[in-house]
């Protein structure tokens, strides 16, 4: 299998991984088919425990109490069973962000909260966050090396959010959200990609008060 994700996360030709994760998000789409979820919760638990290189589909299989014609008839390949693992696990961070900044009531409180929610989400997940500790070299050339695409999919998401807060009258129409939100991701990126030793992620009250004093600031309009 190729190092994974650049394949599954961003496709020159299609929507991205992340893209049809928030996109399930934000519609409510559920999966009915009992067998595959029950295939995808095994492959889940099995990549967490050994590793994407180190599975097979015999060992999915194995897991999930049943035969491995039938996962192949629900994932033709491994690529393919791995990408709606991933994906599965995208649409339930984000599925945790939209519910983590429900409770705030001001755009800077959600700015605050939806920084410190990425970060936990992402780097608490067991398989997510898993991959960059223990197989960085599957997970982390699909975030910086495919071209921008992976960045630019959650740039995308974060501008729609500050465009949302436009229009609600939150965030000045000065402010270039496109730039805003291109920052904001790029330092997400950095603290996940490469762990700080001056800023304590697993301390929520450090990482938020990281977004107050260098986040917030971005939404404020440029001086004349």
């Amino acid at each position: 299998m190729e190092p994974v994700l650049s394949v599954i996360m961003t496709r020159p030709d299609s929507e991205s991984l992340l893209e049809r994760a928030f996109a399930e998000a934000v519609e409510r789409v559920d999966d009915n088919d009992e067998m595959a979820t029950r295939v995808l919760d095994a492959a889940y638990e099995q990549f967490c425990r050994m590793g994407i290189r180190r599975s097979t589909m015999e060992d999915v299989a194995r897991l999930a109490g049943v035969s491995r014609i039938t996962v192949y008839r629900r994932f033709a390949t491994k690529d393919a069973l791995v990408e709606h693992v991933v994906r599965r696990e995208f649409r339930r961070y984000f599925d945790q962000f939209f519910s983590d900044i429900k409770q705030a009531r001001t755009v800077e409180d959600r700015v605050v909260l939806g920084f410190a929610s990425a970060l936990r989400a992402i780097r608490g997940n067991p398989l997510i966050g898993g991959l960059m500790a223990v197989e960085p070299e599957v997970l982390v050339p699909s975030m910086i090396s495919d071209g921008g695409r992976t960045m630019a999919v959650v740039r995308r998401f974060v501008a729609g959010q500050l465009r949302s807060e436009q229009s609600a009258g939150n965030v000045s129409g000065e402010i270039d959200v496109e730039l805003v939100a291109e920052l904001m991701v790029r330092i997400s990126a950095s603290f996940l990609v490469t762990p700080s030793h001056l800023v304590d992620l697993d301390d929520d009250e450090q990482v938020r008060d990281v977004a107050r004093r260098f986040l917030v600031p971005m939404l404020e309009p440029p001086r004349k």
